[in-house]
């Protein structure tokens, strides 16, 4: 199967591409590897990576594409960049936000955004918040924001309780 989507992202892994793929598509639904490319000998001057072994992994997450690279050490993550769930119910949340930040740094989780054990940075949120965030009273947008600020994993009862007091 091959990409289909114009703008995909690309996320450049050490060494742990299949591994990262392998994890993600075992938290979402809809979810496929959907295509691994392994280095060859050609190029081995510049890659230094064995023959066979993975240079890309392809991948569908509910619908968006994704490119696994194993480029080497060279570049890291960072939260400049984030990939962001949008969540129906508080459950939705529970579960992405359990299962992505299982082995990812604790000190990273502050108002619905963590990183995973690979160090890429997730937000975990609710639909709902984005309207809560934009109504056109800006009292109601405060008491929303001081408590999200608070919170390390949202939880939609209480950012409506603070919407609607």
């Amino acid at each position: 199967m091959s990409i289909s989507h114009r703008v995909s992202p690309c996320l450049w892994f050490d060494t742990q591409a299949e591994e990262a793929a392998n994890f993600y598509i075992g938290i979402f639904k809809n979810a496929a590897i959907t295509r691994i490319s392994r280095y060859g000998e050609a190029g081995f001057e510049f890659h230094q990576r064995p023959a066979g072994s993975v240079m890309v992994v392809e991948f569908v997450l509910d619908g968006q594409t994704f490119t696994a690279l194993n480029g080497g050490p060279v570049f890291k993550f960072s939260e400049a960049i984030s990939f962001q769930i949008n969540c129906d119910t508080q459950a939705e949340i529970d579960h992405y936000w359990q299962q992505l930040g299982d082995g990812g740094p604790a000190e990273a989780q502050q108002c619905g955004w963590l990183k995973d054990r690979f160090g890429v940075s997730w937000q975990v949120v609710p639909k709902v918040l984005g309207d809560m965030m934009t109504d056109a009273d800006p009292v109601k947008v405060q008491k929303v924001t001081e408590v999200m600020l608070r919170m390390k994993k949202l939880d939609i009862a209480a950012l409506q309780h603070a919407y609607d007091s």
